[in-house]
Order: C-alpha cells, then structure tokens, then sequence
C-alpha cells in the first residue's frame, strides 16, 4: 500500500476565481453607492417623504411666543403654545456654546453637517460592543428638532427618516453659518419646567438674560438637554449636579476651561432660589396681560399678513411694546396687596365673624340662596358633575356635603380644611376686591393696571370691565358744569338746604346729606363738594340739569349708559373705573381729554414694525373751567373727605382728588391726580350685599383712599422715576404744580375773576 500524492489545482485557476470575487465585490460595491446616491437623492427630493424646501429651511416653522414689554423695557409676560421666544448667537456667552459642543460634538466646526469619523467610531463600536453615545452632530439634532420624527414609525421608517436628517443636516450647513446652526439649536430644545429655548430656560431657572449665565448655569442647562424630567435641578438635584459635573469635565478634557476652574466650579452648589415657573397667571400685570390678550386676538382678525393670513400671538412671535411702566406696575400690585389684602381683609373677616348669613348683609335667605346657587353653576365642580350626568338635586345635595379641600389666605396660602363646597362658595364671597389704573396727564400712556387682588383665584378685571356705582365721585362733573357757566368759581356761596325734584311719574325726590355739616348756612362750592354735600349737588343739578352733565361726560370719554336723571348728581350710575380716571385727566390736563392708551407699537419677531398708536384727544371743556374744578378737587384734600393724604399719608406735592361711597358702603371710590399722574382706585366686594355695615369703615376714604395713597407714595419716593425728582426740585419742573390758564383773570384760589359772558352749557 502506498499514499497516493494529492493533485495541486493550477495556478491559473485559483487566480481566476480569485479575481471574479474580487469584480463581484467592486460590481456589488459601486451598485450599492449608485443605490446609495439615488436614495439620497429620491430622499432629498422629497419622493420617500416629506423633505423641507430651501424655504422652508430658511424660514423654519417654530411656534414662537409673543412678548409683552413694558415701556422701560421688562419682559411683563408671553403668550404661547410653546414657551419659545427667539435668541440671536450674540446673545449666547461662549461658556453656554463650549459646553454644548464639548458635551453633543466636538468636532462641530470641523464636519459639514454629518460627521463621518463619528459614525465610523459609532459603527466599530456597536460591532465590538463597547458603544458609547450618538454619532449624531449639533446640526443633525437640529434637523430632528425643526422637522420632528412620528413617534409612530417602525424601524425600517425610523431609518429613513436618520438618514433625511443627514440630507435635512448638510442643506441646513449650505444654508447656514456655524454659529446660526448654534443659535437655532438653542432656540428649539426643550428644557422642560414649560420651557422652549435658551431664553425661556434662562429666564425660568434663573431669571436672567442667556448674556448673563455663568458657566456652572450655562454647564446645567446643556447636561439638562440629555433628558430635561431626569436631570431637573428642580425634581432631581442630585443627578442634576452629576449631569452638570460630567458637562464640566467635558469642558476641562477639551481645554474649555483649566484643570483649576473646573475643580473650583464643580464645588459650586446649584442655586435655582430665583427659579420662577413661566406662567399666565403668575408674575406682574396679570390683569392687563389678560386685557392685552383678548385685545390683540381682534387685532389679529382685522390685520392680516400681507399673504392674506392672519396673525397668531401664540405662533408668530410679535413683539407688544407696551405703556405700562414695571416699576409703576409694582408700586400698584404693593400697595393693593398691603392695603387690601394686608389690612382691609382681615377687618372685614373680623367684622362678619359671627353675624347671621356672613357675609351676606340685609338680604333675605331666598336672596342669599340665589346669589350660591348661581356660584354654584358657574363652578368647574358644578360642570364635571353635569357633564358626568347627575341631575341638579344630585349635584346641590353633593354640595351640601363635608368633604377635604384646600381653602386660599392671604396670610397662609393654601391651607387644608373640611367643609361643604356651598361653605367654600360663601366663603370666597367674603373677599373684598380692588381695581387700579393710573396714566401720564400729558400723554395719555397707562402706567400701572391692576384688575384684581390675585388673578391666580380672581380672574374678573375691575379695571376695564366692571362697572359699579360711582356715588360721589360723580360730583365733581356735576360742579364742572356750574364752572363751565361762568356764572359760578369755587368761591360761589350757596344755600345748604334741601332741594326737591318733580320727577316725571308725578312724584317728587329730595335727596339727604350723609352728615349735618353746616346744614342751613351759606357754604361755598370748595367747601360743599370738600365735605361731598348733597344739598349742593342737588342745587347745582337742578340749576343745569342732567343732559348738561351727560354731555360734558361724553366729551370726556364715557361711553356707559347714564340715565337722564336727577339722582345722578349723586353718583347714581354705574361707570368702569377706565372710564373714571380717563374722564378725571382731563381736569390736570387743562380740559384735553387723552384717551387712555395701552400700547406703543406691535412688531413682528424680526423688529419690523406693524402698528403704531397715536392716542385719540379732543377738548373737553375749556382750560378755566379746568382750573377751576382743579382748585375745587384740592379743597377736598386740603380740608375735606381726603385730608389724610396730606395728615396720616404725608403726601405735600400738589394733589387733588375725590372720594366716593354708595349706599350700604357696597362700593368705595377715589380716583385722584398730580399734575402729572391721574389714578382711580375702586374697592367692594363681588356681591353688593357683602359690605362693611358702617360708614366710618366701608367709605371710600377708608377702603379705596389709602391704596391711592400707598401708590403715590411709592411712585414719588422711587429714585428711579421722574416724580421724586419734581418734588425734589420744583423750580426746575414747570409740571410739579397745576397749570394757570394764561387767559384766566382771577385769584390763584379760581375766584375773583373778571365778569365773563354767561356761557350755560348746551345739550341737545
């Protein structure tokens, strides 16, 4: 037996077959990058799905909120369905953008658009199984961020749409400098806490301009960026400060900061104490952003773009440059809150504890049971109930019923309690509530607006929608139109005795005086209308009658019904306090009355300009006749229903004003002015028969004059505001003190004129 030698294959074949797999690998290799390129090219012609245009790309669709500014230039609030306002990379700091590329891609600046390096270090990861993070670039997550992925999608979709991010990727680098990219990225992450944006992000945590993060601020909102709910510093402050440590030492390995700051920094605790929740009803204005919101929505209807659509003030961005004044605004929400919340509240809580149907006051029980039961239906409780399919006995009988709930203080908050939602109901119906607005004399421009207590639990605007009686606050209309006759002057003497009306129906009214004060004497004007006599109001009314007084008061601005009667001389007519205080500028403002303007301008998100306001003046009444009721108002601060301006609250620059209180002290008024602010101050609760049960504590003197008066202070003592500066140098101010008509000929008192041509006021 012996080993047969095994046969050799020929050279020649070997290398042939070895030279066909090789031309199969290059055939298999260039149909694949022909496959390839013909993919990105259907994919980035849109023909395997949507695929953004050079427009769309150049002008991408983000909800961008709008955003109100005050007249110094504060942010007052947004409206949004995102809370995404944009931000130039200018406004970026440089620790903001090193720790975003240290951390997503630090060979940003050196890729365009996909980072092949990364993807090969990706790919050989995955193979090997020590993979460790994306492969993905700033300028792809940009992509997924303008053009978001359907979180629907199946693997083999999921895949198409990576690789339109590369497509979406390398258009947005054609399109785009690196730092635009950086910009837009910013302006587009979610940062959660209801947060779109850098801006917004800033703003909420730490209440600050992006320009103005610190490096350890600017390393937490990046690491935050991994996942916004995991590493808020809010929920979870530990894995917040790791994240933040890890983005530091991304910083440190990439010489973005040195070995020794980044041991100093990560040290640093972090600090959200002004952390500040982005919310409508929170912060300042509240009531006037409301007011603004429902006025902007009309504009938008009536103001279209010029490609025929119309504006979105929760998508398009719009810039509101408002009138109002922060500062002024502040002032204002102070002094309601010290007055109101702070001190009337808790008098009127003291003041029904213990009394039969608090806080309710001379009403029946059938009466009271009306004013609930309409609370009742008008609450969210109410309406789940309804809409779940309970009939109303089923719902009121639930009402009736004890359960735990959570109450609001002034003083405590939310606090726990066990009652009935009809107790609850009642009891929220013993809060007072308060309206304020005050505006330039000149100008016409709203510096502060405060609709109610708290908007957070109050929604209702006392400023612009609510109308109350004015009671005597009216009075000084009344004298106007004896001024504007030229038969009368502050110093006029007149009888304080009763007066009698004949009324149409064949009856008669003789209106009482609310005190005895010098009752069946000659008093003059300055003095009735100081101490608010009735018996003068009702002489004068009577002298000119009502449609005199309707005119004049229509040519200061009030559009609200007035009936044509007698009775108003008294202040019986309901009126908005906007209406109040604009009507009452007109006396500061030499007879011009400058309806009361809210707005400056409206401008798109690039700046453009796409309204301006022109405040709407006419002449009221002639500048005489205005001094004259000027110098009757001071009368009523000097020594009448308003001393306490000058006594209790010490204000000694030039100041006049009136109050007013309507009967069962259901409505307490003053509305007041300088020569350079008019404000107007009302305070009552929602229900006319929840009131103070005396004069001495529910007249306006008491209820609506000290907030006026708490403003004034704040606004004339505030370095910051033109105001102090008048008192502080008067000669230097030809506004501080109240204008004397160049034309007038009597006394600085407005008495003693020369004999003008009698000029009774006409109406039609």
């Amino acid at each position: 037996m012996y080993n047969q030698p095994t046969r050799k294959k020929p050279v020649k074949k070997v290398k042939k077959e070895k030279s066909k797999w090789i031309k199969r690998f290059w055939i298999f290799y260039v149909v694949a990058v022909i496959l390839v390129f013909f993919l990105f090219v259907l994919i980035s012609y849109g023909h395997l799905g949507f695929m953004p245009s050079f427009a769309d790309l150049e002008n991408p669709k983000t909800n961008l909120a709008t955003e109100v500014y005050s007249a110094d230039g504060e942010l007052l609030g947004k409206y949004y369905l995102e809370n995404r306002s944009p931000c130039k990379y200018d406004e970026l700091p440089p620790s903001l953008v090193n720790a975003l590329i240290a951390t997503e891609d630090v060979r940003f600046y050196k890729h365009s658009g996909v980072d092949g390096r990364a993807l090969v270090r990706v790919f050989f990861g995955v193979m090997t199984g020590t993979h460790k993070g994306g492969g993905s670039t700033i300028t792809q997550q940009l992509a997924k961020n303008l053009f978001p992925r359907d979180p629907n999608a199946g693997k083999l979709k999921i895949i198409f749409t990576k690789l339109k991010e590369w497509v979406v990727a390398i258009k947005l680098e054609r399109s785009y400098s690196k730092n635009e990219i950086i910009a837009m990225y910013f302006n587009t992450v979610d940062f959660g806490s209801n947060s779109m944006g850098i801006k917004s992000a800033a703003a909420t945590f730490f209440n600050k301009a992006p320009l103005d993060l610190t490096v350890e601020e600017s390393a937490l909102l990046v690491g935050m960026l991994k996942a916004p709910t995991k590493y808020s510093p809010r929920r979870n402050p530990n894995a917040s400060l790791n994240r933040r440590n890890t983005v530091l030492s991304q910083m440190e390995k990439y010489k973005f900061i040195e070995k020794d700051q980044f041991d100093s920094i990560r040290a640093i605790p972090i600090d959200i104490s002004r952390y500040k929740m982005q919310h409508h009803a929170t912060g300042s204005a509240t009531y006037f952003r409301e007011y603004l919101r429902l006025y902007l929505a009309e504009w938008c209807r009536e103001n279209p773009k010029p490609d025929g659509t119309y504006y979105d003030i929760y998508k398009d961005g719009l810039k509101i440059y408002t009138t109002i004044d922060s500062r002024m605004q502040k002032h204002a929400e102070e002094a309601v809150r010290e007055h109101v919340c702070g001190h009337l509240q808790p008098l009127f809580f003291n003041h029904i504890k213990g009394r039969a149907n608090a806080p309710f006051t001379n009403i029946s029980k059938e009466e009271t049971e009306r004013i609930l039961v309409a609370a009742m239906k008008r609450s969210e409780r109410y309406e789940i109930m309804k809409d779940a399919g309970l009939s109303d006995a089923d719902i009121r009988k639930a009402f009736d019923k004890k359960v735990e709930m959570q109450v609001m203080t002034w003083d405590r908050g939310m606090v726990d309690t066990v009652m009935t939602p009809m107790d609850s109901i009642r009891y929220m119906k013993s809060f007072l509530h308060c309206g304020m607005m005050a505006m330039d004399v000149n100008t016409g421009y709203v510096k502060a607006y405060v609709g109610g207590v708290d908007y957070m639990y109050f929604q209702f605007d006392h400023v612009k929608l609510s109308k109350r009686q004015v009671g005597s606050t009216f009075k000084p209309y009344v004298y106007t139109v004896a001024m504007q006759s030229g038969e009368y002057s502050p110093c006029t003497m007149v009888p304080n005795v009763p007066v009698t009306f004949k009324l149409p129906e064949g009856t008669t009214w003789t209106p009482k005086n609310s005190g005895s004060y010098k009752e069946g004497q000659m008093i003059s004007l300055s003095e009735a209308l100081a101490h608010s006599v009735n018996y003068i109001s009702a002489y004068l009314m009577k002298q000119f009658r009502p449609q005199a007084v309707i005119q004049l008061i229509r040519n200061m601005g009030m559009t609200s019904e007035v009936p044509a009667v007698p009775a108003i001389c008294l202040g019986a007519c309901e009126l908005s306090l906007y209406e109040q205080v604009g009507a009452m500028n007109c006396f500061p403002n030499q007879g011009v009355y400058v309806e009361p303007s809210f707005i400056t301008r409206i401008c798109d998100f690039n700046g453009n300009v796409l309204h301006t306001y022109v405040p709407k003046t006419n002449e009221a009444i002639d500048q005489i006749t205005a001094f004259k009721t000027v110098r009757l108002m001071q009368g009523v601060v000097q020594h009448g229903t308003g001393a306490r301006l000058r006594g209790q609250y010490k204000l000694t620059f030039p100041l006049a004003g009136k109050t007013g209180t309507t009967d069962n002290q259901s409505d307490g008024w003053f509305v007041g002015y300088t020569p350079a602010l008019t404000a107007g101050v009302w305070v009552g609760a929602e229900d006319r028969s929840v009131h103070f049960r005396s004069i001495s504590l529910g007249q306006g003197a008491r209820t609506a004059m000290p907030v006026f008066a708490l403003f004034m202070q704040k606004c004339y003592n505030d370095p910051e505001l033109p105001y102090a500066k008048m008192v502080r140098n008067p000669e230097k101010y030809p506004g501080y003190d109240f204008t004397i008509p160049e034309a007038y000929t009597g006394d600085a008192s407005g008495c003693n004129e020369q004999k003008r041509e009698r000029k009774r006021p006409s109406f039609d």
